[in-house]
């Protein structure tokens, strides 16, 4: 099992964006790094958290919540972003806004080989999935990133990810 060395503030900076822009549905495959924020979005009566199977089916949510007049962000690894390819065409072509918040694996400090291939090749694969990309680095730029990258989703109905650095995460270390 993960463990992360420190417990930073910055999703809940993200939380506050969810709910400034009506976000009401949440999908997401357990993660580490979104762990704050899943349980920040668990704890919402106002928003729908779904566990998903496969971050494939996170696509055919947001479209849904589009559909139904409602707001939808998915939560994912970088690895995630692999399994998603083929249904990110559905985004594009029916023009559904689409906000995703990956986390980084594979960069700084990786204990896993595995996360590596998948890692180095994110944000060219979302570049070419037409995603718009919002890097950060540093906690200091969430409120900002993260506040432009829903506007931006919501206000203009694009397809937006936001790559959560493994430094922002900060290092992890295997436990036993």
């Amino acid at each position: 099992m993960a463990a992360m060395e420190n417990s930073p503030a910055w999703p809940d900076l993200i939380y506050a964006h969810f709910k400034r822009v009506g976000i009401r549905q949440v999908g997401y495959v357990p993660d580490a790094g979104h762990s704050r924020l899943i349980d920040a979005c668990k704890g919402d009566p106002e928003i729908a958290d779904v566990v998903l199977t496969t971050e494939e089916e996170g696509v055919a949510l947001a479209a849904g919540a589009a559909l139904g007049g409602q707001r939808c962000a998915l939560l994912m690894q970088s690895s995630g972003v692999g399994n998603c390819v083929n249904m990110f065409s559905l985004l594009h072509n029916c023009r559904f806004p689409c906000l995703i918040l990956v986390t980084m694996r594979g960069q700084y400090g990786e204990f896993n080989p595995w996360q590596v291939a998948m890692g180095s090749i994110t944000e060219a694969t979302l570049r070419q999935s037409n995603f718009l990309i919002h890097r950060i680095d540093e906690a200091a730029d969430v409120d900002d990133m993260a506040g432009s990258a829903c506007d931006m989703a919501f206000d203009g109905d694009l397809p937006v990810a936001v790559l959560l650095s493994q430094r922002l995460l900060g290092r992890k270390k295997w436990e036993r």
